[in-house]
């Protein structure tokens, strides 16, 4: 049987409620408590009024909501819930596919979704990061965090879906635009850029290129050239200038691993691409004992077996305003 999810309204309040209060009751205790299990079908109904809603349903039973809240340019996720039960079957990142195609629709000129998790809940603040949220604030006992709604999440199940992410970007690319490559060691950069060298039409074994810092791989398309630099062992990416690079980086698509917090200076516009192990996701309401997120791999990510990973795709400055990146992959 497939889960539905569908944007309501206030007539579905009752339904919204029943997944709410399944959801946040199994919860470990929290001091205070949430202020979830105190609401009512008619406070409910109220919250729906506004922005709406999302319920998923397994059938004809509802077994995931959210509430979305819009306030100034931020919409923020409200009572987000999966009834015990039918947490680890994809519902609650269903819903949160289905909260960004909901405001990108409203025409409501939102730029980013807003969470609130409890700071007590560890692997509830996890699930959120690895949905592409990043915490802006914290208020004991809130941590909130923020995705920009134009950042865009993709599975990548295996090194083959990794490279065709990679591929499928390439054909937005052009002369002199920047990639900023960040995660963990083996997560799946050097991977990433292989499918990005192959969509281009490069030449040449696209490795890491940590020991020799940045290569040069030639077009054989007439394209641009790929310039692949591993910011690691850089004190600044005005560093580059020294390197001798055999093309000018208006030339070229660059794509910097380690390079957040750097590369910035390159160009006003960039795309930043973060990859994180998708492995032990936890539902955001785990049973009490928690479920372990996966241990990083320091090998090669070449190595079998290639962990799930999540790319995250987030278009900065005005070369990319009228692009999207939705379809990837």
């Amino acid at each position: 049987m497939t889960v539905v999810v569908r944007r309501v309204g206030p007539e579905a309040a009752e339904q919204v409620q029943q997944v709410v209060q399944a959801a946040f009751s199994a919860r470990p205790p929290l001091d205070p408590p949430p202020g979830a299990l105190k609401e009512t079908v008619h406070t409910i109904r109220g919250k729906l009024a506004d922005g709406g809603g999302l319920l998923a349903c397994l059938g004809d039973e509802p077994v995931g909501a959210l509430i979305l809240d819009p306030i100034g340019s931020s919409t923020y996720i409200r009572r987000f819930g999966v009834v015990p039960g039918h947490q680890g079957m994809g519902i609650a990142g269903r819903l949160i596919d289905a909260a960004v195609d909901a405001v990108a629709d409203s025409g409501r000129g939102t730029d980013d979704l807003i969470v609130q998790a409890r700071e007590e809940l560890p692997a509830t603040v996890r699930f959120w990061d690895r949905q592409g949220f990043r915490e802006i604030r914290r208020y004991s006992p809130l941590v909130e965090m923020r995705r920009p709604l134009r950042t865009a999440v993709f599975q990548a199940p295996t090194a083959d879906a990794m490279r065709s992410i990679g591929r499928s970007l390439a054909g937005q690319l052009t002369h002199g635009d920047l990639v900023v490559l960040t995660g963990d060691l083996g997560a799946g950069k050097t991977t990433f850029t292989q499918g990005l060298g192959a969509g281009l039409g490069v030449r040449g074994n696209i490795t890491s290129p940590t020991f020799v810092i940045a290569r040069v791989h030639p077009t054989i398309v007439d394209g641009p050239e790929l310039v692949h630099v591993d910011a690691y062992r850089l004190d600044g990416l005005e560093e580059l200038d020294d390197l001798d690079l055999d093309t000018s980086l208006e030339d070229a698509v660059t794509v910097v691993e380690w390079g957040e917090h750097l590369a910035e200076g390159l160009s006003e516009s960039r795309l930043e691409i973060r990859i994180v192990r998708a492995i032990g996701e936890p539902d955001p309401e785990p049973p009490p004992d928690g479920r372990a997120a996966g241990q990083p791999d320091e090998e090669a990510d070449e190595r079998p077996p290639f962990d799930p990973r999540r790319v995250e795709v987030t278009p900065v400055g005005p070369r990319w305003h009228a692009l999207s990146f939705r379809a990837l992959g």
